[in-house]
């Protein structure tokens, strides 16, 4: 960038980091106790809702990673954007409304381990550690993805190294997450959102309209080779192995599991306010990653290098330093920098309440009081940052892979828990310790030791759901209580 682009952008990120931290200055006077830092004592309407689950959602790798998988596999990308839309919408059809409920009449918790010890009236804090352990490490590895989006964005546009990027793009979320808790985060979400929405949709507009309109564009790309924009086959012309199609489509797998996504679900105001967040959160899912895929492809029309290795992720933040003037360009990056912002925040948060709720409280203060845990909380915010930073200290590393790591271990630990604890009666505590640990297990060793190409969400997932069916049916019933509770929520979802 040039020194007045670099001027225009370091305005407009001023006043950007000044608004998120006033909005958090404002929901910190409102926090009084853990409920309200943790969920906000469940006011969110439908809109804050569905776009703070979706900006929370999507992160950095949708304006970063998913261009940047188009542009090298060109239209095969768009079974990844596929699993991922038919994802979103089974969890608003069939985990939003219940999980909400459920989670208030099982003693009204606050996490989703919290959640999976009430459901089960457990005395036993076994499966409530084990899932928080899993939730803060996937978390610190999920975060570490958007520092490496903010090292790459920053160092890209601004005369500062990788490391100093990463360093600033922490502290800056850091700091509104760990003064304005979980409505300072959803209303910054929220706003983050329609940004982010607007520069993914803007983007390609611009590009069709630079290659001279739909129908020259259309044309280009045709000439380029039908091959790139086939979506049965590979960039490099062989058809897609099924296995291939099957790891994409998978990626719907995890959003069962996703606890910061689930945590908005626990937070809506009430389930009448489910079906306007579902229509509004699937027709924001469905053209902004349409609109991603498009942008990783038509880089190959508008910009005349060849990108390789992790510069395939700069794709984006290329494009719209070629298309835009100053200050649309300093809007556009704008909404890269609250994409990733947006979900670093809302993982730090849920992290940090898991850490504060289900760990501290459980090993080592069972009597905390209410602003004990809230300090305890902004004290495991910085924790996780810390740790977050020092995964991310490597710019070579792709933020698809890294979320794709973090998001199997989600899916797999936690989805098949959830699913089985929400809709199926025979569910044991037992079956979902086990199935928990297996999934977790199941991912570890398959990215490591497998040579199968196959998504480790894919076995993760399997072995998990296997483990809880296997595991409960050895077991014996669960007592009345706990079959009236789970009766009690089905008659109200």
């Amino acid at each position: 960038m040039d020194s007045l682009n670099i001027f225009s952008f370091f305005l407009v990120l001023l006043l950007y980091f000044a608004t998120m931290i006033g909005v958090s200055i404002y929901f910190y006077r409102k926090n009084k106790n853990i409920s309200d830092y943790i969920l906000g004592s469940r006011r969110l309407g439908a809109w804050v809702t569905s776009l703070s689950a979706e900006a929370s959602d999507m992160s950095g790798w949708l304006l970063m990673g998913l261009p940047g998988l188009a542009y090298v596999c060109g239209g095969c990308a768009i079974w990844t954007a596929l699993g991922l839309t038919l994802g979103t919408y089974a969890n608003w059809r069939w985990i939003a409304g219940r999980l909400r409920a459920y989670t208030e009449i099982a003693g009204n918790a606050l996490t989703i381990p919290d959640f999976l010890q009430n459901r089960f009236h457990s005395n036993s804090n076994a499966i409530r550690i084990f899932s928080a352990i899993f939730i803060f490490f996937f978390f610190v590895i999920y975060v570490s993805s958007g520092l490496i989006a903010g090292g790459k964005l920053f160092s890209l546009i601004l005369p500062v190294s990788y490391l100093q990027a990463v360093y600033v793009t922490a502290m800056v979320t850091a700091t509104y997450t760990l003064i304005g808790g979980f409505s300072a985060v959803c209303w910054t979400d929220a706003i983050q959102g329609i940004m982010m929405f607007l520069a993914v949709i803007g983007v390609p507009i611009a590009a069709i309209y630079h290659c001279g309109g739909i129908g020259k564009t259309i044309h280009q790309l045709y000439a380029s080779g039908r091959e790139f924009i086939n979506p049965l086959l590979a960039a490099d012309g062989h058809t897609l192995s099924p296995i291939k199609i099957i790891s994409m489509l998978a990626w719907g797998l995890g959003y069962f599991g996703q606890p910061h996504i689930l945590a908005r679900f626990m937070a809506v105001r009430s389930q009448n306010e489910i079906p306007l967040a579902r229509r509004i959160a699937m027709h924001w899912v469905i053209w902004s990653l349409l609109a991603a895929v498009l942008v990783g492809i038509l880089g190959h029309l508008c910009l005349p290098v060849e990108l390789e290795g992790a510069a395939v992720e700069n794709i984006f933040l290329l494009l719209v330093n070629s298309l835009f003037s100053p200050l649309f360009l300093s809007l556009i990056l704008l909404g890269i920098l609250a994409a990733i912002m947006s979900t670093a925040s809302s993982q730090l948060l849920v992290a940090a309440s898991s850490f504060s709720r289900d760990l501290y409280v459980t090993i080592f203060h069972k009597n905390a009081k209410s602003t004990e845990l809230l300090w305890v909380s902004r004290g495991s915010v910085l924790m996780a940052s810390v740790l977050a930073v020092i995964f991310a200290r490597n710019p070579a590393s792709l933020i698809l892979n890294v979320v794709a790591y973090a998001w199997a271990g989600f899916g797999s630990c936690l989805g098949p828990a959830l699913l089985f604890s929400l809709f199926w009666r025979r569910t044991t505590e037992r079956g979902v310790l086990v199935g928990i640990i297996a999934g977790g297990i199941t991912v570890f060793t398959w990215k490591k030791f497998m040579p199968v190409n196959l998504y480790e969400i894919i076995p993760g997932f399997l072995v998990s759901a296997l483990a809880i069916a296997i595991c409960s049916f050895a077991d014996k019933q669960p007592n009345g209580a706990i079959l009236r509770t789970f009766n009690a929520v089905h008659g109200k979802s």
